[in-house]
């Protein structure tokens, strides 16, 4: 019997990997830089492989291995597709893991994770429709539909962040232009300060700038979320959903950003005056539900 459920999240920035009792509580953390949209493939897969033996418990393999990756994964949860900000391009990841750490392994969506993350044990536990955004590097996204996350004909809905909100707008590095996540993201926080100060800085200088009240990084938050309650509004609209759950990285700084987005999805919401404006609340597990709702998959079998 394995030690508990491996989630890892892959994302544009690092690695994280957590482990998880049968029980789904967390019990260690790690990360690994992430080496990088150009770096060879290989080198991802070796930031995956430490980060998993980092939070291993000891001689004891984990019963399974949760990866959870930002971008496209095909509907039988075995290749990566493309991501805008990983090397990976139609690549067996699943199987390639597999051999590498011989453990069993499933692929999905990072937001797909977070979004079983939250349905077992978060901010959408006993919720019949819902969304969930997450708000990194760039967007991810995911719908819950009679309690079960909606992968689509090919495994790939939910991608939010690249609808197109600017026609001709920034250039992104999906090879788009306009896409939501170039004014709603790590990059467009990153982007907006540069702009007002003139120098970069890294995201997490520009929220502990803000919590300091720093009034340049507070409306460079006061600017990410209103884009974000305007795109929720548009989803808001097709979905109809009880709650929309924000996630990821840069939604840790809450009502900084949350408190402008629920501002915006009021006010870019038709007939407020008449019906039900579903509650924007932040993701019970935070920047970890990718991760841990990647080990939960694990534990309780993909699409299930």
């Amino acid at each position: 019997m394995g030690a508990g459920y491996v989630g890892v999240d892959v994302g544009g920035t690092k690695v994280l990997a957590v482990r998880v009792s049968a029980a789904g509580a967390v019990e260690a953390s790690a990360t690994r830089p992430m080496p990088g949209r150009t770096a060879p493939v290989t080198e991802v897969e070796d930031a995956i492989v430490a980060a998993v033996r980092a939070v291993q418990d000891g001689a004891h393999p984990p019963a399974g291995l949760g990866i959870s990756a930002a971008g496209l994964v095909d509907a039988a949860g075995e290749r990566f597709l493309f991501g805008a900000h990983l090397p990976w391009r139609d690549a067996p990841v699943r199987r390639v893991i597999a051999e590498r750490t011989a453990l069993p392994v499933v692929l999905d969506n990072d937001a797909n994770c977070a979004a079983h993350a939250e349905l077992v044990a978060g901010a959408a536990r006993g919720v019949d429709a819902a969304l969930l955004i997450t708000i990194g590097t760039g967007i991810g996204g995911a719908l819950v539909l009679g309690g079960r996350v909606v992968r689509g004909a090919h495994g790939l809905a939910g991608e939010f962040g690249h609808m197109q909100v600017v026609p001709g707008g920034l250039a992104c590095e999906c090879g788009l232009r306009g896409c939501w996540e170039q004014y709603c993201s790590g990059r467009a926080l990153e982007r907006v300060t540069r702009v007002a100060l003139g120098r970069h800085l890294e995201g997490p200088e520009v929220t502990a700038l803000a919590r300091a009240g720093d009034e340049v990084a507070r409306h460079a938050f006061g600017s990410i979320g209103t884009w974000l309650g305007v795109g929720a509004a548009g989803l808001v609209s097709a979905f109809d959903p009880e709650v929309v759950v924000v996630g990821g990285g840069v939604s840790a700084v809450g009502d900084l950003l949350l408190a402008p987005a629920r501002r915006a999805l009021e006010e870019s919401l038709q007939g407020t005056d008449y019906r039900a404006v579903p509650p924007l609340v932040p993701a019970t597990l935070g920047p970890e539900a990718g991760a841990v709702g990647a080990a939960l998959l694990a534990r309780d079998g993909r699409g299930r």
